[in-house]
C-alpha cells in the first residue's frame, strides 16, 4: 500500500501548518527531508531540505511508530511555517519520494478504520465533528467520535454472543438426547430485553436534526407576510418581499443558528384552494410537500392552522386592521417593527429543545438507526420462534446487523460516500 501525505491543519496561510505522513515510507521520507529523526513522540527542531540540499524551512518533527498511532501505521508530523510557499515546497519535496503520494479526502481516517484504531461509528462521529457549527452538534459528534455508540454496540454484541453460545449448547444437548428443539423461556426473555434496549435508543430524536438543522417551514395564504417573516428571522433579505400576490413561487431556504440550535427556515408559495396558473400550482404542491417534511410549521393564516402542532403566528400586528389577534394564536408579531420576534424565537427554542437529542444522550444517525431497527426486528422474530434452529438463525442475523453498525462487514460503497466528506488531512 502507498504511503500518503497531506496538510492536516487546514488551508494556509496560517502561523503553523502540520503536514502529516502515514505508511511504510513515512519515516524514510521524513529522514530524506530532515536528516536524523528524533525519538518517537518527542518533538525536535530540524532543517528541512529538498533533494538538492536547499533549505525549505526549519520545522518541528514528530514520529509516531505504528501500530500505536492515529492510523495504525508509521506516522510523521512536520510542523512547518504556514505560508503557502512553504507548504507547497514541502509537499513538492515529499511528492518526489518513492512510494509516497498525496492523500485522498478522508484517507487517514479510513486507514485508522481499516487498521482497527477506530470503528465505523467513531469515523462517522469524526466526520460530523469536522462539520459541527453549534455546541449541540459538537457535543453529539464528539460523543460518537469518542465511542459512545460503539460501547453500546459492543455490550449488545457480548450479550448476543453469550445467548448464541447457550443456544448452540442447547442444540448439541438436544441432538445427543433426542429431545425437542424448543427455546427455553429464558432465551426469549434475554432476546426481549435486548430488543427493548435498542428500541429505547431508537425512540430518541435522530442526530440529523442536530447536524442538518431543524426544518422550519413558514406557510399560509398569499400575502400573509411569509417572506417578510423569513427575512426578519434570518436577519437578511433572503426572500423577495412584494405586495403582489404569488411573488414566491418556489421554496426559499435560509440556514440560521439561534441559541446554539441550527434551523433551516423555508419560505413557501401562498396556499390557494384553486388556481389556473400552472406555475403557481407547482409552487403550492412544493409548499405542501415542505409542510409534510417539516419539523416545525409557522402558520400565518388568520384561520386555525391545518394541524394543532403548527405554531399559529399572527403577522403584521402593527397594522390598525390587524391590531387584534384571532383566538388561539400562539404569538402576534410585526416583522416591520420587530415586535413579537423575540417571543416567536422563544417558542421555537422550546419546541426545538424537545425535538433534539439531550446533551447527555447518545444520538444515532439514519444508517445506524436502520441497522438497529433491523437487529431489534430479528430479536423480536426470535422470540416468536418455536424452533430452536430458527431462533439461532434470527440471532445470527441480529449479530450481523451489529457487525455492520460498527463496520465489521463489507461496507465499501458506504465508506466511499462517508470519507469523501472529509478534508484531505483527515
Amino acid at each position: 500500500m502507498d504511503s500518503i501525505f497531506a496538510v492536516s491543519s487546514g488551508a494556509p496561510p496560517a502561523a503553523i501548518a502540520i503536514v502529516r505522513l502515514s505508511g511504510a515510507a513515512a519515516f524514510d521520507a521524513a529522514r530524506a527531508l530532515a536528516g536524523s529523526l528524533p525519538p518517537p513522540r518527542q518533538a525536535r527542531l530540524r532543517a528541512l531540505r529538498d533533494a538538492d540540499g536547499r533549505l525549505i524551512d526549519r520545522a518541528l518533527v514528530l514520529l509516531f511508530p505504528g501500530p500505536d498511532s492515529a492510523t495504525g501505521e508509521d506516522v510523521v508530523e512536520l510542523h512547518v511555517h504556514g505560508g503557502r510557499a512553504v507548504v507547497r515546497a514541502v509537499e513538492a519535496a515529499l511528492a518526489t519520494h518513492p512510494g509516497l503520494r498525496r492523500a485522498e479526502p478522508g484517507e487517514f481516517t479510513r486507514r485508522a478504520l481499516a487498521n482497527g484504531r477506530i470503528d465505523l461509528t467513531e469515523a462517522e462521529g469524526l466526520g460530523d465533528l469536522l462539520a459541527a457549527e453549534t455546541e449541540g452538534q459538537r457535543s453529539a459528534a464528539l460523543a460518537m467520535a469518542e465511542g459512545a455508540v460503539r460501547r453500546l454496540a459492543e455490550g449488545w454484541t457480548d450479550r448476543l454472543v453469550a445467548l448464541a453460545a447457550q443456544v448452540e449448547a442447547q442444540l448439541d444437548f438436544a441432538e445427543e438426547d433426542d429431545v425437542a428443539l424448543e427455546a427455553p423461556p429464558a432465551f426469549a426473555t434475554e432476546a426481549q430485553s435486548l430488543a427493548a434496549a435498542m428500541a429505547a435508543l431508537l425512540a430518541t430524536p435522530p442526530v440529523e436534526r442536530l447536524r442538518d438543522g431543524l426544518r422550519v417551514v413558514i406557510a399560509g395564504p398569499p400575502n400573509s407576510g411569509k417572506s417578510t417573516l423569513l427575512n426578519a428571522l434570518a436577519e437578511r433579505d433572503a426572500a423577495i418581499v412584494s405586495p403582489i400576490s404569488g411573488t414566491t413561487r418556489d421554496r426559499i431556504e435560509a440556514p440560521v443558528v439561534r441559541g446554539g440550535i441550527a434551523y433551516v427556515l423555508t419560505d413557501t408559495a401562498g396556499l390557494l384552494a384553486e388556481t389556473a396558473d400552472p406555475i403557481e400550482r407547482i409552487g403550492i404542491a412544493r409548499a405542501e410537500e415542505a409542510m409534510r417534511a417539516a419539523d416545525l410549521v409557522l402558520w400565518l393564516g388568520d384561520d386555525a392552522p391545518p394541524l394543532e402542532s403548527m405554531i399559529h403566528v399572527h403577522a403584521r400586528a402593527d397594522l390598525d386592521t390587524r391590531s387584534v389577534a384571532p383566538a388561539g394564536v400562539d404569538v402576534a408579531i410585526s416583522a416591520r417593527t420587530g415586535a413579537g420576534i423575540v417571543d416567536l424565537w422563544s417558542i421555537l427554542h422550546r419546541r426545538a429543545t424537545a425535538m433534539l437529542p439531550r446533551a447527555d444522550a447518545v444520538a444515532v444517525n439514519q444508517r445506524q438507526r436502520s441497522l438497529l431497527a433491523g437487529c431489534a426486528d430479528n430479536l423480536r422474530a426470535a422470540i416468536d420462534q418455536p424452533d430452536m434452529i430458527l431462533f439461532a438463525e434470527d440471532l445470527r442475523l441480529a449479530m450481523r446487523s451489529l457487525d455492520q453498525l460498527v463496520g465489521r462487514s463489507d461496507v465499501e460503497a458506504m465508506l466511499d460516500a462517508l470519507f469523501t466528506r472529509f478534508c484531505l488531512g483527515k
